[in-house]
């Protein structure tokens, strides 16, 4: 199966060494743009708020309901805080092994949908803290670094605040969208999970009389999701990575100019040998990498706050005041509000549906237990991460009105220069944090994307490994071609994903609240 793979990685080299040359990728890109536009043009509507601001249309579904969400579950994001860590620290690990609270009435996902009778049987593949990373890894990278950058230098420091106020309202569509994912899931004979939006719109919908309109919405989300692994969870973080590895390496000196196909069949290698092995081999990856990828970010962030915290007063009063009351930038306080909700969004994907993928795989016998968890993932990607580069930024002065039209490959250079304004070494400690994020991002929507693949073409190996490979090859595409319309179209897909899963999340949130009350009920007759 190996050879297959590296067979077919070194078959398109040629090609793409030609491309390059050449300018066909260009050309190609050109091509797809004009076949796609419509659809990048439809997901990233604009609508016109006043003379100065437009708002992307999907903020709406996203913050209202993440709003809506944290109110019909009475804060669950802040009063389950802390129940989640213990969680996460397997203080309640023995509940899922109490017969008696069965007995008493408190049962198990899929007690009323037959597609999930083997989840009885089962209790999952990974663990709380490994089914978190697995999640993380798929958010927290590019968008952290890049996409503050951005958002800072379009609304100014007061945007800090609004990406914070989003990634805490996040936690709660993070929290319903998990418990569901878990809930519905299929679990095969092997043990192997399936889960997501795929399943819990299909069999969830279909139990409050709405079949049709769920196996609709799970095939047009099997379908964006596809396309999102392929694009935005896998060309754009190996062609990002590779950006920043050249101009480290000297740029258009660098012995890589040019070779990025060479980059990306060694990214397609490594990735190859972690996502042959599947969720269970994805998670042993992700648990080691991501915290210490976070670690090593944050530390540096950290040193940096420290080593200026003379001026930490003055950059909170910044973000306080620009958040209110901003001067001239972004077209006032809500052009700055926007600007913080769309790059939380961006960053943490919360109600986007693609973490349910992960968390679904969870060794669990109560679907809320994973949704506790699963809240947490906006807390450290948004408000921990996002919010430690902020203050980064808005401390050391590097970014500026006039930087205003970054793409993500400029603004992490521009992130770049305001950790090495302190630390002089940290460019290359970025470099190797950029690229783990780019690993861990991909081996994690290769997952999301192959759920969305075995949803639509079936479970067999054929299938399995004929996606695997697509997925590889799209490594080495990625590294070295020319990608605008093609990351417009992915991250299209992406946000697509948000539309027929937000839907879902609404009408079965009276679901997430049943399983929620029979968790905390279990953890209350476990403690008496």
């Amino acid at each position: 199966m190996h050879k297959k793979i590296l067979s077919l990685l070194f078959i398109v080299v040629p090609f793409l060494t030609f491309a390059q040359e050449k300018g066909l990728d260009q050309r190609i890109d050109e091509v797809f743009g004009n076949a796609t536009g419509w659809f990048v043009d439809l997901i990233f509507y604009q609508i016109p708020f006043t003379e100065n601001i437009k708002i992307f249309w999907v903020l709406f579904p996203l913050i209202i309901g993440a709003t809506y969400f944290t109110f019909y579950f009475n804060f669950i994001n802040f009063r389950g805080f802390f129940t989640s860590v213990n969680i996460i620290r397997g203080k309640y690990d023995d509940i899922d092994h109490h017969e008696s609270l069965f007995e008493e009435g408190i049962s198990t996902p899929g007690e009323d949908i037959k597609g999930t009778i083997a989840i009885e049987n089962h209790e999952g593949e990974v663990s709380h803290f490994q089914a978190l990373t697995a999640a993380l890894s798929g958010t927290v990278g590019l968008g952290n670094i890049a996409g503050v950058a951005i958002a800072i230098s379009i609304g100014g420091a007061g945007a800090t605040f609004w990406m914070i106020v989003a990634g805490l309202l996040g936690m709660a569509s993070k929290f319903v969208e998990c418990t569901l994912g878990v809930k519905y899931r299929d679990i095969s004979k092997d043990g192997t999970v399936y889960g997501g939006p795929m399943y819990y719109l299909t069999k969830g919908l279909e139990s409050k009389g709405y079949k049709k309109l769920g196996k609709i919405l799970a095939v047009l989300f099997a379908i964006f999701v596809i396309g999102g692994s392929f694009g935005g969870g896998n060309m754009f973080q190996v062609n990002q990575a590779f950006q920043l590895i050249e101009h480290i390496t000297g740029g258009n000196d660098s012995i890589l100019h040019q070779r990025g196909w060479l980059f990306g069949v060694v990214m397609a290698i490594f990735v190859g040998i972690v996502i042959i092995g599947g969720i269970k081999k994805i998670a042993k990856v992700t648990d080691k990498i991501v915290p210490f990828m976070v670690v090593i970010y944050v530390g540096a962030a950290l040193f940096v706050l420290i080593a200026k915290y003379d001026m930490i007063g003055d950059a909170m009063i910044q973000i306080w005041n620009g958040a209110f009351s901003p001067v001239g930038i972004a077209g006032g306080a809500v052009g700055v509000m926007v600007q913080g909700f769309r790059r939380a969004a961006f960053s943490n994907e919360a109600g986007v549906g693609s973490a349910s993928i992960a968390h679904s795989a969870v060794k669990t016998k109560f679907a809320a237990s994973e949704g506790m968890v699963a809240l947490l993932e906006p807390f450290i990607d948004t408000v921990v991460v996002c919010t430690m580069t902020a203050l980064v930024l808005v401390i050391t002065g590097n970014v500026a009105a006039e930087n205003a039209s970054l793409n993500d490959a400029q603004a992490i250079l521009l992130t770049s220069g305001a950790f090495e304004s302190v630390i002089s070494w940290f460019p290359y400690m970025l470099t190797i944090a950029v690229v783990l994020f780019a690993f861990s991002t991909m081996i994690s929507w290769s997952y999301y994307g192959f759920q969305g693949w075995a949803f639509l073409f079936g479970r067999t190996r054929k299938a399995e490994y004929t996606y695997k490979i697509l997925f590889l090859v799209f490594v080495v595409i990625g590294s070295a071609a020319s990608l605008g319309s093609v990351i417009g179209f992915s991250d299209a897909m992406i946000f697509a994903m948000m539309v027929p899963n937000m839907i879902g999340l609404v009408l079965l949130a009276p679901k997430v609240k049943e399983e929620l009350n029979k968790y905390l009920t279990a953890i209350k007759v476990n403690k008496s």
